[in-house]
């Protein structure tokens, strides 16, 4: 499997996610790049988990499938089950319902939170209400390549 990477203009890897992309903020999801997606690829999906929660091992916050293959996914995705924008997009069963929801750990808590790219050799034909589960378990069989980018936040950071 060649090497995928996945990067985002608004945070450095591993660094602090901008209030902006959080639940505390605008909610507003971030934009990301891909570099080395392989030939062949049909779709690509996108999963946000908090890595850190002590309750919910890797709780998805968003998860989004049938985006088209580019380099270039924009921010600011708009809530709905599809996203007609991203060639109808959809936006599964998460926390965040339909929708992207970003970090929101509680109060002086720090959090890791995680992206994940999935390039896959085609589109994926699960309901909106659908959820991660569902989405893995689909992508079996059908994964190309995947990339994670990590981010942490914490609720009353100084900026």
């Amino acid at each position: 499997m060649e090497t995928l990477r996945l990067t985002s203009p608004d945070f450095e890897a591993g660094g602090w996610i901008p209030r902006r992309f959080t639940a505390r903020g605008e909610d507003r999801s971030p934009s990301f790049r891909l570099e080395g997606i392989v030939p062949g690829a049909e779709s690509l999906a996108l999963m946000l988990e908090d890595a850190s929660h002590p309750i919910f091992p890797d709780f998805p916050h968003w998860v989004i499938w049938n985006l088209p293959v580019t380099e270039e996914i924009p921010g600011g995705i708009p809530a709905g089950e599809r996203v007609a924008g991203l060639d109808g997009a959809v936006q599964g069963a998460a926390y965040g319902r339909h929708r992207y929801k970003g970090p929101k750990p509680p109060l002086r808590t720090i959090h890791n939170y995680r992206f994940t790219a999935f390039v896959l050799d085609a589109p994926c034909d699960l309901p909106p209400s659908a959820g991660k589960r569902e989405l893995l378990a689909w992508m079996e069989g059908h994964l190309l390549q995947k990339a994670e980018l990590m981010g942490e936040f914490q609720s009353r950071r100084a900026e």
